[in-house]
């Protein structure tokens, strides 16, 4: 009998590993900074760094920004995360960017196009080579839909032709934007393997995201979501769904003035891309708001990032957009302050599960995995210090393995 079910579940044994292999315990960046492909340079997040200190230091400083996310009922942890913050903004003030050839940059003729590709590609090695490129650094390129379609491929390819004899840098992301139908995944796949042989490069080193702006990526025509097939389709190269705030919202039919992270319709999308990725190893990443902390608005705006960033960490979304330097502020000190805040709670009863200390709180080990998994997050984006932890960060390495 025990051989009639082994052989039974034998394919589903195989299927669950390979399409669920769970998370590989590698860093996620916080946030992804889109700017138009045009304007990067290697000293773009140094400047953006020092636009975003400016940007507190003309509302009063550290302090005020504090004050304005409601982070000061302990005044030394509020300057200890303020501290945080301008340390982040000196020495990492971009954790992920994108070079956008979509929205960014729009329809400027194959000419221009091409001319600001290429020397994109080589903006980006040269940053890389010096040791100034961000963590995590991309292109997103013009989507699969026939109107855009050759461009898109086109500067996809340009962009890794002029890139890989000088040098990938190794958490390269690739954007593919506006995804309606699993077809298009497969031809990014088509086009990424063809790229790899043209460059020698090792099966599977190109890897992308895939932009989940349509209600099409969330429902189809059959009823069902083909965000798993989408997954399944990528063969392991795909390694995010960023939400798209705005088209997605336009696309259901909500009024301008309405358009929000935190719209009903939003939330739903974001669920059915929650439970698509759970145990792939997609990482999910949340929208932008465009309302910008600039002039008059400046603190009210703060406080909406704020809020919104608080929100979607709340949530499971662990990395979001953002479109300005003064943005940088708030999304370092409401994330800092999100992790600080359950830190001694998640210490307690990690040390507790692992026998080394006692409480009142009885976890499973998939809870045990959540916490370890957050203090981990905690550490890699510069809110936890590695002498805050409780357990050692092996034994967080252990907890996080699928």
């Amino acid at each position: 009998m025990n051989e009639r079910i082994e052989a039974l579940l034998a394919p589903v044994d195989a299927a669950a590993a390979r399409d669920y292999p769970g998370d590989d315990g590698s860093r996620q960046p916080i946030h992804s900074v889109y700017l138009p492909g045009d304007r990067y340079r290697p000293s773009t997040p140094r400047e953006w760094g020092e636009a975003a200190l400016e940007a507190v230091a003309e509302i009063g400083g550290m302090t005020e920004l504090m004050r304005i996310h409601g982070l000061v009922d302990d005044a030394d942890e509020a300057a200890r995360i303020a501290a945080k913050v301008e340390a982040k903004l000196r020495t990492e003030p971009i954790e992920d960017l994108r070079l956008d050839f979509e929205d960014g940059f729009g329809d400027r003729g194959d000419e221009a196009e091409d001319e600001a590709v290429r020397a994109g590609a080589r903006f980006v090695a040269q940053a890389a080579s010096e040791g100034t490129a961000p963590p995590f650094i991309g292109i997103r390129f013009k989507c699969f839909e026939p109107r855009t379609r050759a461009r898109g491929l086109r500067s996809l390819e340009l962009f890794v032709d002029e890139l890989a004899p000088r040098g990938l840098p190794e958490n390269l992301v690739l954007t593919l934007p506006m995804v309606t139908d699993v077809a298009q995944i497969e031809a990014m796949v088509l086009m990424l393997s063809e790229l790899e042989r043209r460059h020698d490069l090792r099966e599977g080193r190109l890897t992308f995201e895939i932009q989940v702006e349509t209600p099409q990526a969330i429902l189809g025509v059959d009823g069902t979501s083909p965000l798993p097939r989408m997954i399944a389709a990528g063969g392991g190269r795909i390694t995010g769904m960023p939400y798209g705030t705005y088209d997605y919202s336009a696309s259901v039919g909500i009024a301008a003035a309405y358009q929000s992270m935190e719209h009903p319709a939003a939330d739903y999308a974001k669920e059915v891309m929650q439970a698509a990725a759970a145990g792939t190893g997609v990482r999910l990443s949340d929208g932008s708001t465009n309302i910008l902390p600039v002039g008059a608005g400046a603190r009210a705006a703060w406080a909406l990032h704020g809020r919104l960033v608080t929100r979607s960490l709340e949530r499971g979304f662990y990395q979001g957009w953002d479109l300005h330097p003064a943005q940088l502020p708030s999304r370092y000190a409401a994330t800092y302050a999100f992790f600080r805040r359950s830190l001694s709670d998640a210490n307690r009863r990690l040390a507790v599960y692992l026998g080394e200390g006692t409480g009142s709180v009885m976890d499973e080990p998939a809870t045990a995995r959540a916490l370890a998994w957050f203090l981990r997050r905690g550490l890699d984006c510069g809110s936890i210090d590695e002498g805050e932890l409780a357990v050692p960060v092996t034994a967080l390495a252990e907890l996080m393995a699928p």
